[in-house]
């Protein structure tokens, strides 16, 4: 089975210094992957690298077995799209709802926009009236549907998640991780998320790479956040870290899912 992605020795630079390092590991088509660490591992900068948003990486990227040139196209833009961390930063101010959702359908030609537009509003729980407000009209998970409605506008195959719950509440939070779900499920979509958030992850993937000062240490099942069983010495740090805080953040998180009856 071709693999949705494929990273395979993969370095990454900023300046003079290599953030990501000899970085190989694959998501299966309908696979839900997370890459976690700390900050300044090199998780979203891998993300970027694969959208095109970094063009100074050596190694391969291959999505459906295409290989990646560093650049941004047309027909890669229809197989996959991202989302990012902060919906109020990454939808224009000044472009309503109607507006964001119309791009990507005007630069591709299609056609019966407007009741895509609405179908898609519809699909991802946004009340169309909601169509023609601005993002500052909206509240952050309100935002956060607008994103993923625009990623969804082409069909794609493979979504990037880029932290795409950190910037909300967790009520907020919960309601966005069981859309995510849904949609995975309806579209038969392959997720490749980065989070620092432990939590997150066993409730929306699959399996999981640890990253470490860009460096990829170690992959696992999902089934090891529940056990708490790690291979590698800092993956077992950082589940460890995860404790308490981590704990607390799930319970809160089952709690919010649970108020929404799912």
């Amino acid at each position: 089975m071709t693999p949705a992605l494929s990273i395979d020795h993969l370095f990454v630079r900023y300046g003079r210094t290599d953030v990501v390092k000899d970085v190989s590991f694959s998501a299966k088509p309908g696979e839900s992957y997370a890459l976690v660490g700390e900050s300044g591992s090199g998780k979203s900068t891998i993300l970027r690298s694969v959208v095109g948003m970094v063009r100074d990486w050596r190694g391969k990227i291959e999505v459906d077995g295409m290989p990646r040139q560093g650049r941004i196209d047309l027909a890669f833009a229809r197989h996959c799209q991202m989302i990012f961390q902060d919906p109020y930063a990454s939808l224009h101010p000044r472009r309503t709802v109607d507006a964001t959702l119309l791009e990507p359908l005007k630069v591709h030609g299609i056609r019966d926009r407007a009741e895509r537009v609405v179908q898609m509003m519809q699909d991802v729980g946004l009340d169309p009236r909601f169509r023609f407000r601005f993002p500052h009209q909206l509240s952050g998970g309100q935002r956060q549907r607008v994103a993923i409605a625009r990623a969804l506008m082409l069909e794609p195959r493979l979504l990037l998640l880029d932290e795409p719950t950190s910037a909300l509440d967790v009520s907020v939070q919960a309601e966005i991780l069981n859309l995510l779900v849904r949609i995975r499920e309806e579209r038969n979509l392959t997720y490749v998320l980065v989070t620092h958030s432990l939590p997150v992850v066993s409730f929306l993937c699959d399996r999981l790479g640890v990253l470490r000062h860009g460096r990829l240490v170690e992959e696992a099942g999902v089934s090891a956040l529940r056990t708490g069983t790690f291979a590698e010495p800092y993956s077992q740090e950082l589940y460890d870290a995860s404790l308490g805080a981590g704990d607390r953040d799930l319970a809160a998180l089952q709690e919010a899912t649970r108020g929404m009856g799912m």
